[in-house]
């Protein structure tokens, strides 16, 4: 049986392998990543080709652009003023091919790319980690590549996996990781490898995430499914013990478009504040939605998993509020938005 590799992250040792099979081109050098959290990217190095407020236009290009953050990513660049969006779905993009990443990235010429493509199927990343560290690790390598020889700035998607959860605190952006999974740690190595390709990067790590479209590798969402089940009067049994910071899709969406805007470098968290339990987001959903049904907390003993996880995962967003110029709104103000925007709730 497969462990997974004890994460120290000045040292990339146990993948280096792989590095080293790929390293072809000057462009592919490792840099060590300057600090662990963010840095305002020089003024004179933001939209020096193509953005600055609404004047110019910005080309993004969106890899993951049917995945159920991409979705949002999509609809709010499209309506922002001074920005053209390109997305880029799996059938137009292979990240884990740089020949493929190459031609996309060329063809679109963007500024700027959100990469929100990842294999985030915990339990079958256990069971095909070359597929989750091609997808998460090498993809995110290949993007971060291509980003720096066209001069884009550079957004990786990551996750609150990286983390193990014995703060039991919301962790923040210089906390050291220790992912408990092969997604986790392949996310990790995404992170390490994106920063260290292309200096113009920023990580963007979300949680627990819930948008319109839903995620199509997940079947859906917490959301629709809990709702789902009250509304047929089943009583519900959901897990008290495992606190996180929750994402609403269109939010992270807004606060990525202001990233793109700023181009700040580092690592950000990109959640919705504050921390809660899944019982506390899915007792607050039934309660908007004004159905009368049992929501009992349960420990997550309930449900048995083959693939560790973290028990605290909830994630800081002082720093971003910092990056941003504000902060992003309390999950129960976007879990509203979201019953409004799925037909749950009127306005």
């Amino acid at each position: 049986m497969m462990t997974t590799p004890r994460w120290s992250p000045p040292n990339v040792g146990w993948f280096q392998p792989v590095i080293e099979s790929r390293r072809s081109t000057p462009s592919a050098t490792l840099v060590r990543p300057a600090s662990c959290f963010y840095d305002p990217l020089p003024a004179a190095e933001r939209g020096k080709e193509g953005f600055n407020g609404a004047k110019q236009i910005m080309k993004v290009a969106v890899t993951g652009s049917t995945g159920q953050l991409g979705t949002d990513v999509v609809e709010v660049f499209r309506k922002a003023a001074g920005v053209e969006v390109v997305p880029l779905s799996h059938e137009q993009i292979e990240i884990g091919d740089l020949a493929s990443v190459r031609a996309a990235l060329t063809a679109a010429a963007p500024q700027a790319v959100i990469n929100s493509a990842a294999f985030h199927q915990v339990d079958k990343c256990e069971e095909d980690p070359e597929q989750a560290f091609r997808i998460n690790a090498l993809g995110a390598w290949n993007v971060a590549r291509v980003c720096n020889e066209l001069g884009a700035y550079c957004v990786y998607i990551s996750t609150d996996y990286v983390f193990d959860g014995a703060k039991a605190a919301p962790y923040d952006e210089a906390d050291a990781p220790m992912p408990l999974s092969i997604y986790g740690a392949s996310k990790l190595a995404g992170e390490y490898l994106t920063r260290s390709a292309c200096p113009k990067a920023i990580v963007a790590r979300i949680a627990s995430v819930f948008g319109k479209s839903g995620a199509r590798g997940k079947g859906g969402n917490f959301i629709e499914a809990i709702l789902k089940k009250a509304k047929a009067g089943e009583p519900l049994k959901v897990v008290n013990d495992t606190p996180m910071t929750p994402t609403y899709t269109m939010d992270a969406a807004s606060a990525l478009l202001d990233l793109v805007r700023r181009q700040p470098t580092g690592i950000l968290h990109v959640t919705n504040q504050p921390a809660c339990t899944w019982y506390d987001f899915a007792k607050k959903a039934v309660d908007l939605c004004g159905l009368k049904v049992e929501v009992a907390p349960v420990t997550s003993d309930a449900f048995p998993s083959k693939v560790r996880r973290p028990t605290y995962s909830a994630l800081s967003g002082k720093r971003l509020a910092d990056a941003i110029g504000r902060p992003m709104r309390p999950w129960t103000e976007a879990l509203r938005a979201y019953l409004v925007e799925k037909g749950h709730l009127s306005t």
